[in-house]
């Protein structure tokens, strides 16, 4: 792990990107100093089914989003995590693996909402089965382990590794992630943005397309309820790790290392001056 962690910098430098990515894994130990939410409602179809699940509290005082989390976790340099009984969100439980299968009022939420009630709905996608459809589509695998966390690449331990290596980045440095993935796999379909929520992009997304197969990164960003938590303009990308480690590979004689990527390189300087951050040129 150490080399990918030191490569790592080798790959910061010649995207001209100074904020080291996060990775994402699974643990039975909760993070010391990091973010995560309260203990509060569990989430589970039997649970829903019973009305056991106090939604005013759901929705209101224990919600708790795990990109929110993760933009904590990025300012502080620390962890971002979440569990089953500390959940905090029913989307970011489902997304990270925590339970299964998803909740109906999650159906309801993302889409119409539920008539004669408060939740009117975030109508993201039109009706139900679209709803369905991408749950289905987007599961990714049972949680391992009691905790996802997801804290920076160089904070992983001897013996830990993470399943997924995410960045957050602008467009330009965002161009060379995604140049350099396509060249590293040889396959011009190698990064996918699908409708996701911000979470699901850095964690369901890229697991599920491993799970059966399909070597890809992800483009995420687009969940208009996480974009406050992101700087103005910036996206994530997030490769699983057995593919990071194939970019690595691939850097050194990449376009990274070309005229043409110079050009570009410098507007990833150009970007962070004109947003008032340290440029790396």
């Amino acid at each position: 792990m150490q080399t990918v962690i030191e490569r790592t910098q080798r790959l910061l430098e010649l995207l001209g990107h100074d904020e080291e990515p996060f990775g994402v894994h699974y643990t039975d130990v909760q993070p010391v100093d990091g973010f995560g939410p309260k203990h509060g409602e569990i989430f589970t179809r039997d649970r829903e089914a019973a009305g056991q699940i106090d939604w005013s509290k759901a929705f209101t005082n224990e919600f708790s989003c795990l990109v929110g989390n993760v933009w904590l976790a990025r300012r502080k340099k620390r962890a971002a995590w979440i569990s089953h009984e500390a959940c905090g969100c029913m989307g970011g439980g489902f997304y990270s693996g925590m339970y299964r299968p998803y909740l109906e009022t999650n159906i309801c939420y993302v889409t119409t909402g539920i008539p004669g009630t408060p939740m009117e709905g975030e109508h993201y996608l039109p009706d139900h089965p679209s709803m369905r459809a991408f749950m289905d589509d987007t599961m990714p695998p049972e949680a391992p382990a009691k905790y996802c966390v997801l804290k920076p690449l160089g904070q992983f331990d001897d013996g830990e590794e993470p399943l997924v290596v995410a960045f957050f980045a602008r467009p330009e440095a965002l161009n060379g992630l995604f140049s350099l993935a396509c060249y590293a796999t040889g396959n011009h379909n190698a990064v996918a943005s699908p409708f996701s929520a911000g979470c699901g992009a850095l964690i369901a997304w890229p697991l599920a397309y491993q799970q059966r197969g399909e070597e890809r990164a992800v483009i995420g960003g687009f969940d208009l309820s996480a974009r406050k938590f992101m700087k103005t303009d910036e996206m994530s990308f997030a490769a699983p790790l057995p593919m990071y480690r194939k970019m690595l590979d691939a850097m050194e004689h990449s376009a990274l290392t070309r005229h043409t990527w110079q050009g570009v390189r410098k507007k990833v300087g150009k970007s962070m001056r004109a947003w008032g951050e340290a440029a790396a040129d």
